[in-house]
């Protein structure tokens, strides 16, 4: 048994050796595609969430998470057809389709997070003479740490999960080792980008936890995150 074990894990090994360049250079393709429409992500959601949650346009707030839920509920393929057609071919349709995908997770999140905010913290906030602002940057959003980055994980799979689609239209990803290898029937390939894919949402989903415990305050770390 440990011969084999040994045999299978040399044969690996070789694998990794023959596909090194690959993996590095695809890996970080992939890894660019997906920083890049996080970003934009985050900067429009965060935003959108903060903007929504606030007493004058709070009633606003479900109308607005409806308009990103159409935005949602086309699929990744359309998305990236549709940007194929105003775009054309490469990085740019990829990310526009990335960037709409990870939106909504973020920006529900951060609305909801915040609205979920107890009272009496915004009361004991305004009892010491905190401004609006103050309460927002002192008291909710740290509060709220949590369910916004339960928000930005799940974006952040759907994001990592979804770039592979980037080979179809012209963009390197993983999915240029994952596609050809469906194609062409090279299972080995195919593999190695499946696994390789699911390793980097791992490794970044473990990132953006530890992230969490170390930027939210202990007591919001007791709270269970909002799940989207």
């Amino acid at each position: 048994m440990l011969d084999a074990i040994s045999s299978g894990m040399s044969h690996v090994i070789d694998l990794l050796k023959l596909y090194q360049d690959d993996l590095l250079f695809y890996t970080g393709q992939h890894l660019m595609l997906v920083g890049i429409s996080m970003a934009m992500a985050l900067s429009i959601g965060l935003v959108a969430g903060i903007v929504l949650s606030r007493p004058s346009l709070r009633r606003y707030g479900e109308i607005g998470m409806q308009v990103f839920n159409v935005a949602n509920a086309v699929p990744p393929m359309a998305v990236l057809m549709i940007a194929l057609i105003v775009f054309g071919i490469g990085e740019v349709p990829t990310i526009i389709a990335l960037w709409l995908a990870s939106l909504l997770p973020i920006a529900r999140n951060t609305y909801q997070g915040l609205l979920s905010i107890n009272p009496s913290m915004r009361e004991a906030a305004r009892g010491i003479g905190l401004t609006p602002s103050q309460q927002l940057w002192l008291v909710e959003l740290p509060n709220a740490v949590p369910t916004i980055m339960g928000g930005v994980r799940t974006a952040l799979a759907i994001n990592v999960g979804s770039a592979p689609l980037a080979y179809l239209i012209g963009a390197n990803s993983l999915g240029s080792l994952i596609l050809p290898g469906i194609y062409l029937h090279d299972n080995t390939k195919m593999l190695i980008g499946v696994v390789a894919t699911s390793l980097l949402a791992l490794i970044l989903d473990g990132i953006m936890a530890l992230l969490t415990r170390l930027i939210a305050p202990r007591g919001a770390l007791t709270t269970e995150p909002a799940a989207f």
